[in-house]
């Protein structure tokens, strides 16, 4: 019962995070640049609910993103479903409770993203040489971006991740000793 309110809260999280990207941050972006928040959850997911959930959430995560903005389908389901595969490895080899460490972890998830978005999107869309500019200013403004809204966010969501892992990871304690 318990693992359905929290499946059922996480998908409520991620409308609760469209409604902010598409109005809240339209008011409070950087040079026309928003930060991805969706990047952050996938990789949170990832993190405390491991490698499964964290791909299976970021898949349907971004599938429902594509399919709300009207992007090609299934780029941005690839996308954050490996941003979530790599938070649930990264999840037995680091520390979630160092700031420094989920910083580093969300700009190099951060910077995956939109480099293979830009990389598909340039050959689906064929872009120009001449916007990798373009990539690089909305790259390092994402990525501060993204950075600061986790520093600030980080409490809550270690809290929330830590109630949620052990509701997940609950029944496996036991089996890692006998």
């Amino acid at each position: 019962m318990k693992r359905t309110l929290i499946v059922i809260f996480l998908i409520l999280i991620f409308f609760v995070i469209y409604f902010l990207q598409s109005n809240f941050f339209n008011w409070f972006n950087i040079a026309g640049i928003k930060p991805n928040l969706f990047i952050i959850l996938a990789l949170f997911i990832g993190l405390f609910l491991g490698r499964k959930y964290g791909l299976c959430f970021g898949i349907i995560y971004g599938f429902f993103l594509d399919a709300l903005i009207g992007r090609n389908i299934g780029i941005s389901s690839v996308m954050l479903g490996i941003i979530g595969l790599i938070g649930g490895y990264i999840d037995k080899n680091f520390s979630k409770d160092s700031r420094v460490m989920i910083m580093t972890m969300v700009m190099i998830a951060t910077i995956i993203y939109e480099v293979a978005l830009y990389v598909i999107q340039s050959i689906v869309l064929s872009y120009n040489i001449v916007e990798i500019g373009i990539l690089i200013k909305t790259l390092v403004i994402e990525v501060i971006y993204n950075v600061i809204i986790t520093v600030i966010i980080y409490p809550i969501i270690r809290k929330a991740g830590y109630f949620i892992e052990g509701t997940f990871k609950e029944s496996n304690i036991l089996t890692r000793y006998f």
